[in-house]
């Protein structure tokens, strides 16, 4: 058992010692956003021909006929093996589109040609994404479109468009990249003299679902060669969008990663900066020089500037103040809360105070008052007092908002009336005596209106008992009828005289129809 699991531990150090070191080269890489700049320009890239560069991707061909583009690396690189993921979209209308894009790895900074966008008799490596079913096979053949091939050149062969370079590829893999809900990516590497290429069919949002798509030995590539991308279109039209380009160097076990960058580089750097500071002192001295009398008036620049830790300072400072302004409003308004809440307990304690009756002491000499004798209103009798105040001022109310309703409804009964009858007297004829009926009735109804409201005014005027008086504060009702009942009775009193006069009208006018 021992033995078994040292063999295995064995083969992983092993393993993981032949794979090779990563290194990002982010000069020969680029990923949005924020992927131009203000002068529409690239870092460390360059396009060409109809290619369009936004903030997220590089258009290398829109959807237009007969377009062509191409981004290329400004500087070539210089490490053997390396890894490279593009991550693009080709997307167009029809079924089928054109023509394709292309991948390359060449030792000659490519020119617009007929070879996806690129020109002819390169030298190097050509990663092809054909779009367009040039040779015209079937779907039955073994070779058709949307294809992912490989091709190398060394400089003397000219692509063969005819029958799509069937017979100079590495190999390929027939897959369907157009239209995808998810960028499509593809991986190429060049380890070891062995070319190798995964794809991402850009079906699911998981980056890392690669499937091999070919895998080739002895490929000779150049030393030093420049990266590119180009697409072009013919007859029919797909936007060719590159979303990313990633670059990795693959250093093999036992030799030094690169670090950081070289002598030379570094050197070049250093001057620049010099350079820039040079003249950053030259333009402070010469404004120093134009305003001798302007030196102190901006302080250190180094105080003009606040860091981190003073700007969430200067933030705690601003809220604590906020919150202590808050609590000295709040503050402010309990106090004057509980002013007015003194002021409402001394007027009861008046009210309380003011109605007690002093009786005098019976012993004693001097003629001194006993306290213990004192009788004085107490608070739950105050409160009844003022309930009872409340109760009979709504029920008066009540009982004037009804008996204004029944006045109102009155008068507009008896303008109607009057109105009928004066077109009565004018219409000429007998049935003149029903007029002082009417008006005698409703003067009946006036005087008892009125002796309603006189009784509801001196309920309401009616004034309250002391604390040795009733503690209620209600009016002792009669003994055989209440208020409610009187009021009802009256309502139906009226309600019946009105419909009297409303029939007998109504009778005396369909009488006059005959004459």
């Amino acid at each position: 058992m021992k033995c078994t699991v040292y063999f295995l531990v064995c083969i992983l150090i092993g393993v993981y010692a032949e794979l090779p070191k990563i290194r990002f080269e982010y000069k020969y890489s680029f990923k949005g956003p924020h992927l131009v700049q203000k002068d529409r320009s690239i870092p460390f890239w360059e396009y060409n021909g109809d290619a369009i560069a936004s903030d997220d991707n590089i258009r290398i061909t829109p959807s237009l006929r007969s377009k062509k583009g191409s981004v290329w690396t400004k500087s070539a690189a210089s490490f053997d093996n390396w890894s490279i993921e593009i991550v693009f979209k080709v997307t167009g209308r029809g079924r089928v589109g054109a023509d394709g894009l292309a991948m390359w790895f060449t030792e000659m900074k490519g020119i617009e040609g007929p070879v996806f966008g690129s020109n002819d008799y390169w030298k190097g490596l050509g990663v092809f994404f054909d779009s367009f079913d040039n040779d015209g096979q079937g779907p039955h053949s073994t070779h058709n479109n949307p294809y992912i091939m490989a091709l190398v050149n060394d400089g003397t062969k000219q692509y063969e468009h005819q029958n799509d370079g069937i017979n100079q590829q590495l190999g390929g893999c027939m897959r369907d990249f157009r239209n995808k809900p998810f960028p499509v990516r593809a991986k190429v590497e060049y380890y070891n003299k062995v070319l190798t290429v995964f794809f991402n069919s850009g079906l699911t949002n998981n980056k890392d679902d690669f499937e091999l798509c070919l895998r080739a030995e002895n490929v000779e590539l150049p030393k030093s060669g420049y990266f590119g991308v180009s697409a072009a279109t013919g007859g029919l039209a797909d936007d060719h969008d590159v979303l990313a380009f990633l670059t990795h160097s693959l250093v093999p076990p036992g030799q030094e990663v690169k670090q950081g960058v070289d002598d030379a580089e570094r050197q070049k750097y250093e001057k620049e900066f010099e350079e820039y500071y040079n003249e950053l002192e030259k333009a402070k001295k010469e404004y120093k020089d134009q305003h001798p009398g302007k030196e102190g008036e901006f302080g250190d620049p180094e105080q003009a500037y606040e860091n981190q830790a003073d700007r969430e300072l200067r933030m705690i400072f601003e809220g604590q103040n906020f919150i202590h302004q808050t609590m000295r409003e709040l503050n402010k308004r309990f106090e004057e809360l509980l002013g007015r809440q003194e002021l409402v307990l001394s007027k009861v304690s008046q009210i309380s105070q003011g109605g007690g009756v002093a009786i005098p002491s019976s012993g004693g000499q001097g003629g001194g008052f006993d306290a213990s004798q004192i009788d004085t209103i107490k608070r739950h009798e105050v409160d009844r007092v003022i309930n009872s105040q409340n109760e009979i001022i709504q029920e008066a109310k009540f009982i004037r908002n009804i008996v204004n309703d029944i006045q109102q409804r009155a008068n507009y009964i008896q303008s109607n009336l009057g109105q009928g009858g004066a077109q009565v007297q004018q219409g000429g004829g007998g049935g003149g005596g029903a007029n002082p009926q009417l008006q005698l009735a409703m003067h009946e109804v006036q005087e008892n209106l009125r002796s309603v409201k006189m009784d509801v005014s001196s309920l309401v005027n009616r004034p309250q008992g002391g604390a040795g008086g009733n503690m209620a504060g209600c009016p002792v009702p009669p003994p055989c009828l209440s208020p409610w009942m009187f009021f009802i009775a009256v309502a139906l009193q009226i309600i019946i005289i009105i419909g009297f006069m409303v029939y007998k009208q109504n009778k005396e006018n369909q009488a006059k129809k005959f004459f």
